[in-house]
Parts: C-alpha cells; sequence; structure tokens
C-alpha cells in the first residue's frame, strides 16, 4: 500500500468492479480516454477477476480516500522493461466529485515514487489529449514534460481531431 496526504494506493479488490464500470459507462469521466465499446456489468466483473496478479510489467492501483475508504480512481505502470527501465503510466479519476481536488496530482507522485524507487526505473511516459488541459496540469506539477507530440491521433465524440502528447518524467524531475 502507498500512502499520501490525501489518497491511498491499494490493489483492487473484485468487488470493486461495479465502480470501473459505473466510471467506464460515464461519458463525462471518460470524454478523453479512448472509447471501448459498451459493456455489460457481468463482463466487466469478469474482466477484472480475471487480471493478472500485479507484478513487474503490470501494476494496478486503485486510488482511495483514507479519509474515508471510498475508491475513487485508478492509477497504472505498465509495460515495464528491466532492460530499458522504462514503463508507461496512466491514471483517471472516476468519481467526479473528486476531480480537480490534487487527488491525481498526489497519486500520480506516489505511482512515480513507487516505480522509480522499487521497480528501479528510470524513465516513464505517458499519452494525453491536448485538450485535456486538467490532466496536463496535474501531470506538469509531478514534473513530466512535454516531449512529442501525435498530431490528430484523438476522435472526440463530435467528430473533432485532437493532437496526443508524449510526456516523459525521469527520477531527477520527480517534484514532491
Amino acid at each position: 500500500m502507498l500512502v499520501g496526504d490525501v489518497v491511498r494506493l491499494r490493489p483492487f479488490e473484485p468487488e470493486e468492479a461495479r465502480a470501473i464500470w459505473r466510471w467506464q459507462s460515464d461519458p463525462e469521466v471518460t470524454q478523453w480516454l479512448s472509447d471501448d465499446y459498451p459493456e455489460s456489468l457481468a463482463y466487466r466483473m469478469a474482466r477484472v477477476a480475471g487480471w493478472k496478479p500485479n507484478s513487474y510489467e503490470d501494476v494496478r492501483l486503485g486510488i482511495e480516500r483514507p479519509a474515508d475508504g471510498r475508491l475513487i480512481g485508478l492509477a497504472r505502470l505498465r509495460g515495464a522493461e528491466p532492460q530499458t527501465g522504462h514503463a508507461e503510466f496512466g491514471l483517471y479519476i472516476g468519481e467526479k466529485d473528486c476531480q480537480g481536488r490534487g487527488y491525481g496530482t498526489e497519486a500520480a507522485r506516489l505511482m512515480c515514487s513507487y516505480g522509480f524507487a522499487r521497480m528501479r526505473l528510470h524513465r516513464i511516459t505517458l499519452w494525453v489529449v491536448e485538450a485535456n488541459v486538467s490532466a496536463i496540469h496535474c501531470y506538469k506539477k509531478v514534473g513530466f514534460v512535454e516531449e512529442g507530440r501525435a498530431r490528430e491521433a484523438f476522435r472526440d465524440r463530435e467528430g473533432h481531431w485532437h493532437d496526443k502528447v508524449l510526456m516523459g518524467l525521469l527520477e531527477r524531475d520527480l517534484r514532491s
């Protein structure tokens, strides 16, 4: 378990699939995520039950508020390679009333700190849609910098194309 001032990162429990299904079914929560096809609660529960245990290659943790134990989002380091010391980061806050309150920033710091200290990573990257200003602000606060961009790589629900921004973080750039 990774504990900060306002969030705790911990493994998911299978019964929490309902929260993930609810978040994934909410267009406001997923507006900047790649769309999946709609899925039933039963299918989501089976998918979560089938998740492999956390390992070096894929660490997936729930973001919880310690004050009330409420699961509010998820954070993930995936594709970690010991040869390169690199992994890809992902994060989202699924509970809309918890967005924009610093939970994501602290969760990102905790997860990246874990990646550098425990997994011995050298570099963590992520892709974010340029129009997702709040996420970019969060990542910059943690120390991520823009390293590149994929032009018109994300299509929103209204059919508009947006650039995706590649951001990277080296251990020495992590801000506390």
